[in-house]
């Protein structure tokens, strides 16, 4: 198999119950559930999510599809399975970032979100990421630099001009821009309900639609962009379905993506079809 070009990726998080009541609800004596569900609750009143702030949150879910320089998909995997431990799961990222020459990184809003969350992870378990801060190189050649999108290309901000308007409907529109699922059964918001349930297994399919999703949007970024033909990126979209089917008895989280799988609509296509009066 080829060395990966490009390794989209997306990530689950929960809360640190523990971490939540030492440092918010001290003294107080809540348990770990106690003080997410306090937590929760305040913030549902202020604003019109009870999502945590991810400085509390630990990572229980990475899905990281490798892909090749002709953005072909040549794998997908979910990091530590069936563990899924925080601390396994944020080595395993940054030491496959390393061992596969630095790829770029593929993300939905991933720079806001998900790779803060991996770098506080790294803090926090006492992980050494040189390459990652590379902090003797050219602030602009830096991988954790905004605009250096050879280190790191999160979607969002190139759909937004790097924040400029708001990308409202997320990495589900933009999916459903092109005929893909988008959230199906499981939604973000749920994934703390589901941790505490002990449902890790439909934690982590959700996370893999995700990545499939995100990857599907970066290939029509390249049509966007000028490095791929709208043909070149239908071909690989059906070779990546063929390669969905293929795989789908082995994991049902594909047998359920092709369930709902869709393909894009070409409005040039439909109007070649009507008839002339």
């Amino acid at each position: 198999m080829p060395s990966p070009r490009y390794l989209v990726f997306d990530l689950e998080t929960v809360a640190d119950g523990e971490l939540v009541s030492k440092c918010r609800y001290a003294g107080l004596g809540l348990s770990a559930d106690d003080a997410i569900a306090r937590y929760r609750g305040e913030l549902l009143e202020k604003y019109e999510s009870d999502f945590i702030p991810y400085t509390y949150q630990v990572p229980v879910s990475a899905a990281v599809a490798t892909v090749s320089g002709e953005f072909r998909l040549l794998d997908l995997v979910v990091l530590d399975e069936p563990q899924f431990r925080p601390h396994v799961i944020a080595d395993q990222f940054w030491r496959g970032w390393e061992k596969h020459h630095r790829p770029t990184l593929v993300s939905f809003n991933g720079r806001t979100f998900d790779v803060p969350v991996l770098e506080l992870a790294a803090f926090r378990f006492g992980q050494s990421l040189p390459g990652w801060f590379a902090m003797n190189a050219r602030s602009f050649d830096q991988p954790r630099n905004r605009f250096n999108l050879s280190a790191h290309i999160d979607l969002q901000e190139l759909l937004t001009n790097f924040g400029s308007s708001r990308f409202t409907g997320g990495l589900n529109l933009a999916a459903n821009l092109l005929g893909k699922p988008g959230k199906m059964d499981v939604q973000g918001d749920m994934v703390q309900d589901l941790y505490q349930a002990g449902k890790l297994a439909e934690i982590n399919d959700y996370c893999r639609c995700d990545a499939l999703d995100t990857y599907f949007v970066f290939l029509r970024t390249r049509v966007l962009i000028g490095e791929l033909s709208l043909d070149e990126e239908q071909g690989i979209v059906d070779e990546t379905r063929e390669w969905l089917i293929a795989r789908s008895k082995d994991i049902p989280a594909y047998k359920f993506y092709m369930s709902k799988w869709g393909d894009w609509a070409d409005p040039r296509a439909a109007q070649a079809q009507k008839p002339k009066k």
